[in-house]
């Protein structure tokens, strides 16, 4: 390949996206292509420090801008760091998470201008643009349940404020988030593909790296 190949999951919570992502990284791993996992917020020693204020339910009073403004500071850092210099080296990529995160949470759910999100993206990113995202569709009190019963670490403060978030024209805030999934997947077609959560996980993860064998071939044939 010319450069790395760059991968990134999303979804709501408890839709297995961190699962998913993990054992992909671990086939590519023992398939011998020298590949990074990340993840957001984190990656980094500055990112990790984001993530504790985060998601510390102290902090549940944040205003919606300076969430929005910490994710894309741990998001800086980990391109910086971590994103660019593997690309650099044509190792692949895999973020737990990435710039879709932003725009369908922070735009499509808080109501943030989509157009300030899109140019704040543009800004810290660079040239670090996912190839392939996969977007783990699930509907948002399942993954809710799935999350909050069966997560090792649960990160409360978002589970506590996405449950009891008001209604905004009819809609809950993880079901404007999904819709904003949705929305970046009419425009982006070619890059995100939907998965359905709905299943067992070694049906989802045998999905995904039929898709990511495929991406590699034809990356690897347009050389």
């Amino acid at each position: 390949m010319k450069k790395g190949l760059f991968i990134t999951f999303e979804g709501l919570e408890g839709c297995g996206k961190t699962t998913q992502a993990k054992m992909l990284y671990n086939f590519l791993i023992e398939q011998g292509c020298p590949s990074v996992y990340t993840k957001e917020p984190g990656g980094t020693k500055i990112g990790q420090k984001v993530r504790r204020i985060l998601l510390d339910q102290k902090n549940d009073g944040m205003d919606y801008k300076t969430e929005m403004l910490l994710f894309l500071a741990s998001r800086a850092e980990n391109v910086r760091l971590v994103i660019l210099p593997a690309l650099e080296k044509e190792k692949i990529v895999i973020s737990d998470r990435f710039y879709d995160s932003t725009t369908a949470y922070q735009g499509y759910g808080r109501g943030i201008d989509l157009k300030t999100i899109r140019y704040l993206n543009n800004f810290v990113v660079g040239k670090a643009i996912p190839d392939l995202t996969f977007f783990l569709d699930i509907e948002p009190y399942e993954g809710l349940r799935r999350s909050t019963s069966f997560g090792n670490s649960r990160e409360i403060r978002f589970e506590e404020e996405f449950i009891n978030k008001k209604i905004i024209e009819g809609k809950l805030f993880l079901e404007r988030v999904r819709d904003g999934y949705y929305h970046l997947f009419r425009e982006e077609a070619e890059r995100i593909k939907i998965i359905d959560a709905n299943r067992s996980k070694e049906e989802i993860y045998n999905e995904i790296v039929e898709i990511v064998k495929r991406k590699i071939a034809d990356s690897t044939n347009s050389i």
